[in-house]
């Protein structure tokens, strides 16, 4: 109640630049989620139409990277700051509750400027760390400035002492996402895995975080991929029915 849909204009942002020593690892970091995508389903798609779908996902996985890279480093900070400046409270519910983010790698919308308004707003934080292949990830407890553990594909995690906890949002990094609340992930399906899981125990509300420009008209789906409730952007919430 309240929320505005926005309406999107997409365009092209040039200017975006990568250090070699970030491509390399970026490279290495999708190479090994795409050979982890079938992790905890079926070995074989089991049908034509799987298997149509599963290349579809990974056709639009190169055209969504495309299109992220294009946005320029200028334009990204800008969307940060404008994330963390909306009306946060009204979006995610009042404090206390436990809001699950992210910490951004790359091109990825930052969540740095998010997260400190949201420890401000007085939400319990927690960030997902991966127990292994084909597990679903666990949240744990996290502030500004803990110190944190190196995870594989040097993606950083909160250190094991910290205290495990059930989110009552997640908000989820993605490449690309559609008006019916289907997410296009990385390929790993560890979201997928352990949205299933959470949503099995209790009510959570699950929203992607993402630019406005990663929109697509449609994104490929299969039995087990799990729907969004909402998207958030720079220019603020889409919920989905």
């Amino acid at each position: 109640p309240g929320y505005m849909v926005p309406t999107y204009t997409r365009r092209d942002h040039a200017g975006s630049t990568r250090s070699t020593a970030f491509a390399a690892l970026h490279s290495a970091f999708v190479s090994l989620l795409e050979d982890a995508r079938h992790m905890g389903q079926p070995s074989s798609p089991g049908s034509e139409r799987d298997a149509a779908v599963l290349k579809a996902k990974n056709d639009l996985r190169g055209t969504a990277k495309a299109r992220r890279t294009a946005l320029s480093s200028a334009f990204r900070q800008d969307g940060a700051a404008r994330l963390a400046a909306l009306d946060l409270v009204a979006i995610l519910g009042p404090s206390p509750r436990v809001v699950s983010a992210f910490r951004s790698m790359g091109e990825e919308l930052d969540t740095g400027p998010l997260l400190s308004r949201l420890a401000t707003l007085g939400y319990q934080l927690c960030l997902p760390v991966m127990q292994g292949r084909a597990k679903p990830l666990v949240f744990r407890e996290w502030s500004p400035g803990d110190t944190m553990a190196t995870a594989i594909w040097g993606i950083q995690e909160p250190t094991a002492d910290k205290a495990v906890l059930q989110p009552d949002v997640v908000l989820a990094p993605l490449l690309a996402f559609d008006r019916a609340g289907w997410r296009l992930g990385y390929g790993g399906g560890f979201y997928d895995r352990t949205l299933r899981g959470l949503r099995e125990k209790k009510p959570v509300r699950i929203i992607g975080l993402a630019f406005a420009e990663q929109e697509v008209d449609a994104v490929p789906h299969l039995e087990y991929d799990e729907r969004l409730d909402a998207v958030l952007t720079p220019q603020g919430l889409v919920e989905f029915i």
